[in-house]
């Protein structure tokens, strides 16, 4: 009877207790090393342009528990495949990824891919450039030039789309986790010709190899853009949409000289004045 009478009692006082919290959702970013977007390491460590990105992401995203992965770039796009939520703030839009990547509007817009050859190697291909840039249909078909690649990067719609049009035979495609500078060497030692990517991470990697950037000529791609923007993509998912309906909402209220100088200080003096002014008229011309 007194176990009833006691048992009575405190029943209203559970009702009153506090439920437990709900675990919030991990969010994972999926983090590559592309300088000057990204530093991993070194004396520029957490300078890069995406490193001043992600902090500003992640602190309007407080109701998620955020998890940062750093990745090679065919490691992350599995990633993104999977049913757990995550994103990758350094993409490019491509129509293959759109099926299986929800994106964001532009975060930045970056300096187009192009190809680095050594200085020695200019002459041979003198025939394939016409007024400083570089044919990549010739290039891709001559059969004395080996093309260097990083496997499962994206180059931009138009490259992507040269590449997807041409034989594949005179390509050499690395995999690894430092695959340009590992390319730079190959192209060092005559193993191939000529490298794709991006001239300022180009240059960056071949100073971490020893190789003087100055031994080396860069040439844009004829017909590309000269700029390209970069997208947050997430996994295709409820909660990957929900993450980028939210990001669109602050995208255009961040800090974006501070995003643009990030990027900026690492092309020299002359581009570096043409990039701070051309991106906005970029984005409202550019399809």
């Amino acid at each position: 009877m007194a176990c009833r009478w006691l048992l009575g009692l405190c029943m209203p006082l559970f009702g009153l207790a506090p439920l437990p919290l709900q675990a919030a959702d991990t969010l994972t970013w999926l983090i590559s090393d592309l300088p000057p977007l990204t530093f991993f390491d070194g004396p520029q460590k957490g300078q890069g342009a995406i490193d001043e990105l992600l902090p500003m992401l992640i602190e309007r995203l407080p109701e998620y528990e955020h998890k940062v992965v750093h990745v090679n770039r065919a490691r992350g796009l599995q990633m993104l495949q999977a049913p757990a939520l995550s994103c990758d703030p350094s993409l490019l839009w491509t129509p293959q990824r759109a099926k299986w990547v929800v994106y964001s509007g532009p975060a930045f817009s970056i300096v187009s891919n192009g190809v680095a050859v050594r200085q020695d190697r200019q002459a041979a291909l003198a025939p394939l450039v016409t007024q400083g840039k570089i044919d990549l249909t010739a290039l891709l078909q001559d059969e004395q030039t080996r093309l260097g690649m990083v496997a499962e990067r994206s180059y931009g719609t138009f490259i992507d789309g040269v590449m997807a049009r041409t034989d594949a035979h005179y390509r050499v495609l690395h995999y690894g986790n430092d695959a340009l500078g590992s390319l730079l060497q190959m192209q060092r030692l005559g193993r191939l010709e000529a490298v794709l990517g991006y001239w300022t991470e180009i240059r960056y990697h071949a100073l971490r190899q020893g190789i003087d950037p100055l031994t080396l000529a860069f040439y844009p791609i004829a017909g590309a853009m000269p700029y390209q923007r970069v997208h947050i993509g997430c996994s295709d998912t409820p909660q990957g949409h929900q993450v980028i309906e939210h990001l669109n909402g602050v995208l255009s209220k961040l800090p974006q000289d501070k995003l643009l100088h990030a990027y900026a200080n690492w092309l020299d003096p002359a581009l570096r004045a043409q990039y701070l002014t051309d991106p906005p008229r970029f984005y409202r011309d550019a399809p």
